[in-house]
């Protein structure tokens, strides 16, 4: 019988994020976030947002819906650009420290080219998430690419499905995943040879190399559209500055997972939600709380 999966915690670590008096925007890392296509636009703005609060150097954002790619007013931080199916170019001239993958993307043929030519990019973490899951779940080439890289860059990509996209890679009933989570969790780690964060009630994170955890925090509130952008946000933004303070994707994967679903919480016993939570306010509580861990 499997043995049910330990307690994730890792609060300890995200003290390594402190900053000296001397640290400058390199030190926190270079992110380049890709999705947005023409209609959801706003899951790369959440993504990109949170990376941008919870402290990465540079938020970069490749935006494949034109009307979009263009400075946002509310964040005039984040760095936008209409996204180029020249994406080896781009990345040799934008030389990002973390890249993640997913947010908006949607299924076009642009979105492949670019999540081929992120899969062939090499060494630093990738997140992979919404869409480009799904895109890998239709394509051979796809996964044979993901898993190609795996085996050059090992613990170098982490994956973040929900069940029905976790369902969808492995070719089952999502009622499939949720009988048995930790079974799938297994198998998605197998199959792809990543780290892999099966979201869900008590989220699930394991690896080749790490035995299962799983994350005690999170509410029924974190149920709304646009919360796994704000996580794969987080891991960009905590893997980018990991980089240069000796975080490696697993552990800033660990922080950002058991941040996203403290906040969550922290902000239902304030009376925030469950009912009516929204993305936006856990990135804000996100970054106060790992503040306080520093």
């Amino acid at each position: 019988m499997t043995s049910p999966p330990s307690k994730l915690d890792t609060f300890a670590l995200a003290k390594l994020l402190k900053r000296g008096t001397s640290e400058h925007k390199g030190n926190a890392g270079k992110a380049l976030l890709i999705g947005g296509a023409p209609g959801m636009a706003g899951a790369l703005l959440l993504a990109g947002n949170a990376c941008l609060y919870l402290g990465a150097g540079w938020t970069i954002l490749e935006m494949l819906d034109p009307a979009s790619a263009k400075a946002c007013p509310e964040s005039p931080e984040l760095m936008i650009r209409l996204a180029s199916a020249q994406i080896d170019e781009v990345l040799e001239i934008t030389k990002p420290d973390v890249i993640a993958i997913g947010p908006g993307l949607g299924k076009s043929a642009l979105a492949s080219i670019l999540l081929m030519g992120v899969l062939q990019y090499p060494s630093i973490p990738l997140v992979i998430d919404a869409d480009a899951l799904n895109l890998i779940s239709e394509s051979k080439d796809l996964l044979s690419a993901l898993q190609n890289r795996n085996q050059q860059f090992p613990d170098q990509v982490v994956l973040t499905p929900h069940p029905g996209e976790a369902a969808k890679l492995l070719g089952i009933a999502t009622e499939n995943v949720q009988s048995d989570r930790l079974a799938t969790l297994e198998k998605l780690i197998t199959l792809t040879q990543c780290i892999v964060v099966l979201k869900g009630q008590h989220t699930l994170f394991g690896s080749p190399k790490h035995p299962a955890l799983q994350c005690q925090e999170g509410n029924p509130g974190m149920g709304t559209g646009g919360m796994g952008d704000v996580l794969t946000g987080s891991i960009a933004a905590i893997a980018a500055q990991g980089v240069r303070h000796q975080l490696n994707l697993w552990e800033s994967t660990g922080i950002a997972i058991q941040l996203h679903a403290t906040a969550a919480d922290s902000l239902v016993r304030q009376g925030v939600g469950p009912i009516g939570l929204t993305p936006s306010e856990t990135i804000l509580e996100m970054r106060s709380l790992l503040n306080k861990l520093l």
